[in-house]
């Protein structure tokens, strides 16, 4: 019996972390033809959490060989990328940041994206695509395209620029503009993996 409880230890400790979720590889785009986001860093948090594709897990970002702690205001909304997209030769996904309450590493969300900002950091444009959930019940701003988000929430934008901009010192963050839902959705076209 001793024997038999030594291999299956092994053999289920083997299973269980086969049985991880790939989140880069899920669909961009759920059953109901919502874009999907999957969620690193929680909203509130100022520790930058990434997604580790070897690993299979949320872990700490690193700069210098350090965690990278925000030396500011916590992250204003939910940070993460859209799964099938890749920007970059490391296997990046496309980021977004979700407008909404926490949620925590590893959530799945269907969003509606109402808008683009473009940002510099040492002449490399980056794009992060702002969204807000699909589904009403879990929406904080009732907007659900550029236009409405725009004129309804004029200070969020406004934040959002202010915070991405001075989060990082170090990284000499430029803001560039915004742009609207079919920028973003030309955006996540051009990189989604074929």
């Amino acid at each position: 019996m001793k024997r038999f409880t030594c291999l299956l230890l092994p053999l289920l400790a083997l299973l269980l972390s086969s049985c991880k979720t790939d989140y880069t590889e899920l669909a961009t785009y759920s059953g109901n033809k919502q874009l999907q986001a999957v969620i690193e860093t929680p909203a509130g948090n100022t520790r930058k959490l990434v997604y580790d594709r070897k690993k299979q897990e949320f872990v700490p970002d690193q700069d210098a060989g350090q965690t990278r702690e925000v030396d500011f205001l916590p992250y204003p909304g939910n940070l993460g990328f859209i799964p099938s997209t890749e920007t970059d030769k490391s296997g990046k996904g496309l980021e977004i940041l979700v407008l909404s309450e926490r949620q925590e590493p590893g959530t799945e969300m269907e969003v509606i994206p109402v808008g683009l900002m473009q940002l510099e950091n040492s002449g490399d444009l980056r794009h992060i695509i702002v969204a807000v959930p699909a589904r009403p019940s879990e929406r904080q701003l009732d907007a659900t395209n550029y236009n409405s988000f725009s004129t309804q929430y004029p200070g969020a934008k406004a934040i959002l620029q202010i915070w991405f901009t001075n989060y990082n010192k170090s990284a000499g963050t430029r803001f560039v503009g915004w742009r609207d839902e079919k920028f973003a959705e030309q955006e996540i076209q051009r990189w989604m993996k074929l």
